[in-house]
Parts: structure tokens; C-alpha cells; sequence
């Protein structure tokens, strides 16, 4: 009798509180919270239901809500609520990782793959998409993962997810694989909007795999193609490649090359350096001889 009591007054102070102020969010949490305590499972849901009929888009009545589900195993209670949310706020990513990360505790994995596949088709963020890669991986789906990887690369098409791809398939024994990945990324981004990056990461693969000349190809190739003001890094890269693996004919000409490119910068900023401009010529003097 005193605990009926207790609960009843104790419920009277919750409902004045909403009923002052329905949109204090802290006010539901706060009674639903307790309803819990009591063992009030059921109670304490039809808590959190007014809540969301009172304020649907609020995130964090969803993940309360659904966490004492959870908390107290009521499984598929907490899978309807999480179906839910997802349906009304699709771009929320935090309740998908929370719906995938529940379904793999199941052990589940078919229904999180599931879950996975419906939040990507919202082309979400690209932590989203390494995340189920990781997925994957767990459970040794070395093609599934390739098939996301496939994806990401479009959806989020930027160099650093191309180079992701390709270590991907060079960590997992693919060489030729890895090798074709950095090829489509070469294609894909064209002249106009390729990046040092890209053929730094070819290159460094290849030398990786012993193929020195396909190396000295990429470098080569990527000076050629990519305009002066872009390609600082390379040179470097370039540099330190041909002073491990290159004869004396290979360093020189790769020096050669980034000083008359340190040369075209300086007279272009400045066309009255004529000091400038007497290097340059002593420079393609000395290369015109040489060879």
C-alpha cells in the first residue's frame, strides 16, 4: 500500500511537470526513466510513446527509448523501435550504427547486412560505408567487401577512397587487383581532375612489388600529364625512388628536371629575375651537351 502510494504521488508530480510544459524533453526522459525503475516496463513505453507523439523528431527520445528496450531484452521491441526511426529520419546516421551493431550482438549478421544495405542506398557518409567493409571483414566476406568498395568509390569518388580500394585488394593478396584499381582511378579521374596523390600511391605500390620500371612509368607519366604547380610531392617521391633503385643517369635526370621546374616557377613569378633566367639557360645548356 505505501509503494502504491508513493508511485501514485510520485506519478502526479511527473504529469503536473508535462503538463506545464509538454516540450521539456528532460520531463519524459526523467519519468520514463523512472516508470523503468519500478519495473513498470510497460508503462514506461507508453511514456515514451506520448513522447514522440509529442515531439517525433527528437533524437534523443528515439535512442532512450530505444537503449532501456535493449537494456531489457525486449529484442524485437527494440527492432520495430529502430525500424522506426530509420524510416523517419533516414539521415541520422547514429540510429544505423546503433541498428547494425545490435543485430551483430544477435548475432544476426544476415539481418545487419540487411540493415547495412538499406542505410547505403541513403548514400551516406564515408565513415558509413567503412563501416560495413569492416563488417564484412569480420565475418572473412573478402568478395562482399570488394563489392562495397565498388560502390563507395562512386558514391564518394574522391582519391584517398580510390587509394583505400586499392590497399585494400594489395592487403588481401589481389597484386593484380590493386594494380587494375589504380588503373580505373586514373581513367576515372582524367587529366583534369587527377592528383599527385593518386600516382605517388601507384607508384609506391609498384615499387612495393619489386617493378621498378612500372614505377619509373607512373613518375614519368604523371610529370607529363599533370600541370607544374602540382606536382611538388612528386618530385619528391621521385627523387628518393631513383636514389634507391635508379642508375646515375636516372638521378641526374630527375634533378635535372625538378630544377627546371624550380626555375619556370621563379622566372614566371618574376620575369625581371634575370639571374633566374641565366640558370634556366646554363641549365638546358648543360642538358643539350649531356646529351
Amino acid at each position: 500500500a505505501e509503494l502504491a502510494d508513493y508511485q501514485q504521488r510520485k506519478r502526479k508530480v511527473f504529469e503536473d511537470n508535462l503538463r506545464k510544459n509538454r516540450m521539456v524533453v528532460s520531463h519524459w526522459i526523467k519519468y520514463a526513466q523512472w516508470e523503468e525503475s519500478q519495473k513498470e516496463i510497460q508503462r514506461a513505453r507508453s511514456i515514451w510513446e506520448r513522447a514522440l507523439d509529442n515531439e517525433h523528431r527528437n533524437i534523443t527520445i528515439w535512442l532512450k527509448y530505444a537503449e532501456m528496450e535493449m537494456k531489457n531484452k525486449q529484442v524485437n521491441h527494440a527492432r520495430n523501435l529502430w525500424d522506426r526511426a530509420v524510416t523517419i529520419m533516414p539521415r541520422v546516421n547514429q540510429f544505423w550504427y546503433k541498428y547494425t551493431y545490435m543485430e551483430e550482438m544477435l548475432d544476426n549478421v544476415a539481418g545487419a547486412r540487411q540493415v547495412f544495405e538499406r542505410w547505403m542506398e541513403w548514400q551516406p557518409e564515408e565513415q558509413a560505408w567503412q563501416t560495413y567493409v569492416n563488417f564484412e571483414l569480420r565475418y572473412k566476406e573478402i568478395d562482399r567487401a570488394r563489392e562495397i568498395y565498388e560502390r563507395f568509390v562512386y558514391v564518394h569518388p574522391d582519391v584517398k577512397n580510390w587509394i583505400k580500394f586499392a590497399r585494400f585488394e594489395e592487403s588481401h593478396g589481389f597484386v593484380h587487383g590493386a594494380r587494375r584499381v589504380f588503373e580505373r582511378a586514373v581513367e576515372f579521374f582524367g587529366e583534369d581532375y587527377i592528383d599527385e596523390r593518386l600516382f605517388i600511391a601507384f607508384a609506391r605500390f609498384e615499387e612495393g612489388q619489386k617493378e621498378h620500371d612500372r614505377a619509373r612509368v607512373i613518375y614519368k607519366y604523371a610529370l607529363d600529364h599533370l600541370s607544374k604547380d602540382r606536382t611538388q610531392e612528386l618530385y619528391k617521391a621521385y627523387t628518393i625512388h631513383e636514389k634507391k633503385y635508379g642508375d646515375r643517369a636516372g638521378i641526374e635526370d630527375v634533378i635535372v628536371s625538378k630544377r627546371k621546374f624550380q626555375y619556370e616557377q621563379e622566372v614566371a613569378a618574376n620575369p625581371q629575375n634575370y639571374d633566374a633566367w641565366f640558370d634556366y639557360l646554363r641549365l638546358i645548356e648543360g642538358t643539350v651537351i649531356y646529351l
